[in-house]
């Protein structure tokens, strides 16, 4: 079983930064593609940002320039840093990692989320 284990989250004033973390731990071979979600209330999740395996990057138009995501590979450890925020991204943010695993011989690939975490920004 692979958990992820999301962190920093918080209340930031508008034009702030906040620095997201998601561990992941457990029974990992390797992992291919992490990224980042966030829901509004209200509001279906919208996929924000997601890195590959290789470190390509995409992000979705309304926070590019401002969000990065990046990864540890070594720490098997997604980041999302969020700089000039705006009050229209408060959600909870979510991370996903697709894992791979080693099982009876063979690798499967499996996706798991973390728990979310709160961002709120303030006008």
């Amino acid at each position: 079983q692979v958990q992820l284990v999301e962190s920093g989250g918080g209340l930031v004033q508008a034009g702030g930064s906040l620095r997201l973390s998601c561990a992941a731990s457990g029974r990992i071979f390797s992992i291919n593609a992490m990224g980042w979600y966030r829901q509004a209330p209200g509001k279906q999740r919208e996929l924000v940002a997601v890195i590959t395996s290789g470190g390509s990057t995409n992000y979705v138009d309304s926070v590019k320039g401002r969000f990065t995501i990046s990864r540890d590979n070594a720490k098997n450890t997604g980041y999302l840093q969020m700089n000039s925020l705006k009050p229209e991204d408060t959600a909870v943010y979510y991370c996903n990692a697709d894992v791979v695993e080693e099982r009876y011989g063979s690798e499967f690939q499996f996706r798991y989320w973390g728990q979310g975490t709160q961002v709120t920004v303030s006008s």
